[in-house]
């Protein structure tokens, strides 16, 4: 059975990568490109792990994740350009799972979202 991501970040060119290369790896993901929408989205019951950019239009990454946290512990992976140690603790300490730094291998990546749902199934 195949995991489904949720994939949020405001690329789209990204995220279309990001998407066949995940369904290579058997991973159903969908992808949304604001964060209005996304605390919603990723609390539908119809995900396993979100990833989720800082940078978002509408409200932050931060802010969604703070969303989500407040009803949720759906495994979420942050996934952004911004890359300094504070916001990866930032990230972290508002119940991230992990924080990946932009740009990364697509294989790192597919290690991390393994590594998650292990720990979380």
């Amino acid at each position: 059975m195949d995991n489904k991501l949720l994939l949020v970040d405001d690329d789209k060119k990204l995220c279309g990568m990001l998407q066949n290369y995940l369904a290579l790896e058997n991973f159903d993901t969908e992808t949304i490109h604001d964060g209005e929408s996304a605390a919603s989205k990723a609390l539908s019951g119809d995900y396993d792990l979100v990833i989720l950019d800082i940078m978002l239009p509408g409200q932050s990454g931060f802010e969604v994740l703070k969303s989500i946290r407040e009803t949720s512990t759906i495994p979420v992976l942050m996934l952004t350009a911004r890359g300094e140690d504070i916001d990866s603790i930032v990230g972290l300490e508002l119940g991230a799972d992990d924080y990946l730094a932009k740009p990364c291998s697509p294989r790192v990546l597919i290690a991390h979202i393994r590594a998650i749902l292990r720990r979380s199934s």
